[in-house]
């Protein structure tokens, strides 16, 4: 049952099944992909690669899908009941496990049920510190907006105060989104947006520029960054360039900056905050990077930079700061196996 009063912080994106293991390049080629990017699953030449993982690489199940991970994440930083998930399962074993881990780790899933499509599975082929996703969206790609217009779930939606919405759910329910979007910035609330993935700039123009004008922070990394800038026609491959092109971009709520925050892996993070007046105040955070030895999985350490990020926004910290959680949690992240977080838990430290 949901808390009386919600949860401050609502995320909606698309509910997976990781199903990880650990491969090589003949298993990259025999499914033609690539050591670390992220697609969705071709039918015709990608079904047998999850029950391959599961039969001949030892994978292991882990709870999933980008946002997902996120509020995860941002729950292991927050006070009870603070987190609240929205996405597509299918009625399966698979869709109970994930309910099970967001139970876990405190935060409460609103599951929409598909009685006719399977939980949603990625495929995650580790090759070293590279990792390459696949996936199969399945019951994900049934989310609808009537799921969430009904009274208790638009609840949700009417008590948080803060959203996160992963763009892989571009591919899925845009309205869904927009509905979200619309009520942030009719009343003054924060609207973050995950860029996910580079196909999604590039293959999701449209559905992304809807979107953006919503968003008061846009988080991304350098792929995805350029990916972006690549479709808006921009000739510059700098960064900190592109950040403060995105930050300049037309917006909805102008009571509220734009804030864009690109990571780049062990490279500074770079920050660009509009200011109204055509002026973008620029910033960089170093990042303190870790020994190769100590690094376990690199799959989903945007995810869980996110998560960190988003905790720091909702407890009302300074941009530095949340920067900073971000990457704490980030680098808890990728000692674990998959999209996970030690524990028992670690307390941040400023």
């Amino acid at each position: 049952m949901a808390a009386a009063n919600g949860y401050p912080l609502l995320c909606l994106e698309n509910p997976l099944l990781d199903i990880q293991g650990v491969g090589d390049a003949a298993l990259l080629e025999k499914y033609g992909l690539k050591a670390n990017d992220a697609i969705l699953a071709d039918e015709s030449k990608h079904m047998g690669l999850y029950d391959d993982l599961i039969q001949n690489h030892s994978a292991k199940l882990i709870a999933g899908g980008a946002a997902q991970n996120t509020a995860r994440g941002a729950q292991y930083m927050l006070p009870e009941n603070s987190v609240a998930y929205i996405g597509c399962i299918g009625r399966d074993k698979y869709g109970d496990f994930l309910r099970d881990a967001c139970a876990k780790a405190g935060v409460y899933p609103e599951y929409r049920v598909d009685d006719k499509q399977p939980t949603g599975r990625c495929g995650v082929v580790i090759t070293g510190h590279d990792r390459s996703m696949c996936t199969h969206l399945a019951a994900a790609n049934e989310y609808k907006l009537e799921h969430l217009q009904q009274p208790h779930v638009w609840k949700l939606a009417e008590q948080a105060k803060y959203y996160y919405v992963g763009a892989y759910h571009l591919t899925v329910c845009v309205p869904a989104i927009l509905a979200l979007a619309k009520e942030a910035a009719s009343k003054d609330k924060p609207f973050v947006v995950g860029l996910a993935a580079p196909f999604i700039p590039t293959f999701f123009k449209d559905q992304l520029a809807e979107v953006l004008p919503y968003t008061d922070y846009v988080l991304g990394n350098e792929q995805e960054a350029t990916a972006w800038a690549e479709s808006q026609g921009l000739s510059t491959k700098s960064i900190p360039e592109i950040a403060q092109h995105m930050a300049k971009t037309a917006k909805i709520n102008k009571k509220r900056e734009r804030t864009v925050i690109i990571t780049q892996g062990t490279e500074p993070t770079v920050c660009a905050v509009s200011k109204g007046d055509g002026k973008v105040d620029l910033s960089e955070y170093p990042v303190h990077p870790i020994a190769k030895e100590q690094i376990n999985d690199t799959n989903g350490a945007g995810d869980a930079f996110a998560g960190g990020f988003c905790s720091g926004i909702v407890l009302g910290k300074s941009l530095p700061e949340s920067v900073h959680r971000g990457q704490w949690l980030a680098k808890l992240g990728i000692q674990e196996l998959g999209p996970s977080y030690p524990f028992p838990k670690q307390e941040y430290k400023p």
